[in-house]
């Protein structure tokens, strides 16, 4: 696809260089801000508490993108035995739990010092709503994300060969340095989300109560199997048997089920009364 710059101009004597890879990078968190931004409004989330969601979400993403890049580093030297942190790619599951546990210990944390007076516990009284927009916002961002990684030919599928093959993408895979048609799985996991973001989007307002469950489900299932397709190079062990976001995929469907599980046991309607 288009792994050349889009963009080239000179800032303080080097050369910046704009890829679609980042375009889309940057179009993925602009639809999730504006999905938080929309879906608490809708709930009628107080000021305060959205610019404090606001804060923590954006504190959240920075500390996202770092784990992303750590988790990849960290496969980088399972398999080389070089640590190289600054030179390291992006996976998005260590992104995705990197910055959810960020943004559950600076909401609780900071929270609890932040809301005094009348205003105490007024974060904790509306968390379940936070509960049910972040699978939101992170499929949306997820979803523009994968478009990046396809135009930048990583994430890829099967290498088909310089023939077109019907379904196959032309893109150049950096890791192998292959330049022809491959199966595009960055296309099908984008897909997959935006389907993915519109029925969390209806039940959402069918004022379901168990959108994070089936995100962590649903991605988790897709993300196991999409796995077999993919033939790129994260790192980690060679010829292990599941590759590293395999496993993390059993952890993201085990969690789903003992939400399911805690919620069954606390009596929690799957719908919110009106």
């Amino acid at each position: 696809m288009h792994y050349q710059p889009i963009l080239t101009f000179p800032l303080f004597d080097k050369t910046m260089n704009i890829y679609l890879y980042g375009v889309f990078i940057a179009l993925g968190l602009l639809a999730c801000v504006f999905v938080l931004y929309f879906y608490t409004s809708k709930k009628k989330v107080p000021n305060d508490l959205q610019d404090y969601i606001f804060f923590i979400a954006i504190l959240s993403i920075a500390i996202g993108f770092l784990m992303a890049k750590l988790f990849q580093a960290f496969y980088d030297y399972i398999e080389t035995g070089k640590f190289d942190f600054y030179n390291a790619g992006l996976t998005v599951m260590g992104g995705i739990i990197g910055g959810a546990t960020t943004f559950i210990i600076a909401y609780f944390l900071i929270g609890h010092f932040l809301f005094k007076g009348k205003r105490e516990g007024i974060h904790l009284k509306y968390f379940n709503e936070v509960l049910l927009i972040a699978p939101l916002c992170i499929t949306i961002a997820h979803a523009f994300g994968r478009l990046g990684c396809l135009m930048s030919g990583c994430c890829h599928g099967a290498y088909l060969g310089k023939e077109y093959v019907f379904g196959g993408v032309w893109m150049r895979a950096p890791d192998t340095g292959n330049i022809g048609y491959h199966v595009p799985t960055q296309l099908y996991e984008s897909l997959f989300l935006f389907v993915l973001f519109a029925i969390l989007s209806i039940l959402y307002f069918k004022r379901y109560n168990i959108l994070m469950q089936i995100y962590l489900i649903s991605y988790g299932v897709w993300r196991f199997l999409i796995e077999y397709v993919r033939t790129d190079q994260v790192g980690g062990v060679q010829d292990a048997l599941l590759r590293p976001s395999q496993w993390q995929s059993i952890i993201f469907i085990s969690i789903g089920i003992l939400l399911f599980v805690i919620y069954h046991i606390r009596r929690v309607p799957l719908k919110q009364q009106k």
